[in-house]
């Protein structure tokens, strides 16, 4: 290990110091994770700055420094499939109404969709103002090589129909599914959550001793969970300066100035659907900047991990205790939203890439036949996307052949992916969470209507 190396990773050490002292003297979470981005961020340039001569300093410092990142990311992954099964079991116990829990997947699920919808035609719209177009991207040594894993990818997706994938949301081998091992996962286990919920519920109906035992046990284990997910969230600050930092210092400011126009234009579709939610949620008398205030710690966060998935305990807390939606909402639109409908990843980016291409595949982009198979393909596509980085790459994989273009181009954008996908993962997380607080204000409505009839009776 080198003197500059071991330098490095004290001034690192020194930046873990700095939060450490600042959790000493109360400073909220939220402002401790902002610190971190904006220090992870400086950290980051610095070195860039450093060592333009000897840029193999660069990634040895980063392997060390990742550990913390790499750590953070598989401790909240580890707490996401346990969090999701036992709160959705929790929730659907305690439902006195079957019916509702209809109502709540439906609503949830189809607003996902239709602001991935909406999404898809922004990013139609974006690119067109924009005149993003394929022509002059240029082709190194790592676009190749991502060229080539893409098309072996490709390759197992396209043996997959829509039935196919519409299925595999179906549990199987729950113990598969709670170790991820699908891309599917989540849906699976929140499948088998509300099943062993509904056969909670039938147990508490014919034996109601076994019934409150189960209840107590499920209440136990919620509350465990919980507890577990502080203790993780508490790293937090540490992740985000890690994670932060790793972007930073890797990225390569040449690549990003010859593809600015792209990161720019994405940006702003991204910023347009980020309105789009506000405005939604005007519709239903939420504050947009209320919201906004609110939810912006756990934005922060997926931005800073790239994760919808690792986001879902935050989600879930800042639902429940900042924006005062059911838990039961919470837990489904957070868990859904996850994997089905992200707007960023799944709407926003292959509906670029698809404009994009389409010019030098002799398509016409403005046409409306284009546009309205572009929206469709895209909008039934973001079902099973997962909440990890490269879910993107997932949905341009199954947009793209399926309008019968290439996936090249996906390989000619690696250079800019964090940049741009930490943007994407903050707008999926907003839509799962503008989806659960619409429901959960349709929901209240929808009862206050029934008191109504009931009290005019």
């Amino acid at each position: 290990m080198n003197l500059m190396l071991l330098i490095n990773l004290f001034l690192f050490a020194g930046l873990i110091y700095v939060i450490i002292g600042m959790t000493r003297k109360g400073f909220s979470l939220g402002q401790r994770v902002f610190t971190a981005l904006m220090l992870g961020i400086a950290y980051g340039i610095l070195l860039q700055l450093l060592y333009q001569s000897n840029p193999d300093v660069i990634p040895a410092t980063l392997e060390w420094s990742n550990v913390v990142g790499t750590a953070y990311i598989s401790l909240l992954r580890m707490i996401v499939m346990p969090l999701i099964l036992v709160s959705i079991l929790a929730a659907v116990i305690k439902l006195t109404d079957l019916a509702n829990l209809g109502k709540i997947s439906i609503s949830v699920i189809g607003l996902l969709l239709f602001t991935t919808m909406i999404a898809a035609i922004v990013g139609i719209v974006i690119s067109l103002i924009f005149g993003l177009s394929a022509d002059g991207l240029t082709q190194g040594a790592r676009e190749l090589a991502r060229e080539e894993v893409l098309l072996d990818r490709q390759a197992g997706l396209s043996a997959m129909s829509f039935p196919d994938l519409i299925g595999s949301f179906l549990p199987q081998n729950i113990f598969s599914d709670l170790a991820g091992l699908r891309e599917t996962s989540v849906i699976a286990v929140v499948i088998f959550a509300i099943i062993l919920g509904i056969a909670g519920l039938q147990l508490t109906k014919d034996d109601a001793e076994k019934g409150a035992r189960f209840r107590g046990f499920i209440d136990i284990s919620q509350a465990l969970v919980l507890k577990l997910v502080r203790l993780v969230i508490a790293f937090t600050p540490y992740g985000v300066l890690a994670l932060m930092f790793n972007v930073a210092a890797s990225s390569d400011f040449g690549d990003i100035l010859d593809l600015l126009n792209f990161i720019v234009a994405s940006y702003v579709a991204i910023l347009v659907m980020f309105i789009i939610h506000g405005l939604l949620l005007s519709l239903f008398k939420v504050n947009p900047i209320d919201y906004f205030k609110k939810v912006m710690p756990v934005l922060t966060f997926a931005f800073t991990s790239r994760s919808s998935m690792a986001t879902i305990p935050l989600n879930v807390e800042t639902q429940v205790n900042g924006l005062g939606n059911s838990p039961v909402v919470a837990n489904f639109s957070a868990s859904f939203g996850s994997t089905i409908g992200q707007n960023g990843c799944a709407g926003i980016y292959p509906a670029m890439l698809a404009v994009m291409i389409a010019p030098s595949m002799g398509v016409d982009p403005t046409s409306i036949g284009f546009i309205v198979m572009l929206v469709a393909i895209v909008t039934v596509s973001s079902l099973g996307v997962a909440g990890v980085g490269g879910g993107a790459t997932f949905a341009a994989l199954m947009v793209l052949p399926a309008m019968g273009f290439p996936v090249v181009l996906v390989a000619l954008l690696i250079s800019i992916e964090p940049l741009i996908d930490m943007a994407r993962t903050a707008l999926n997380v907003s839509g799962a969470m503008t989806a659960g607080t619409i429901t959960s204000r349709l929901l209240a409505s929808h009862e206050n209507q029934h008191i109504e009839a009931g009290v005019n009776k």
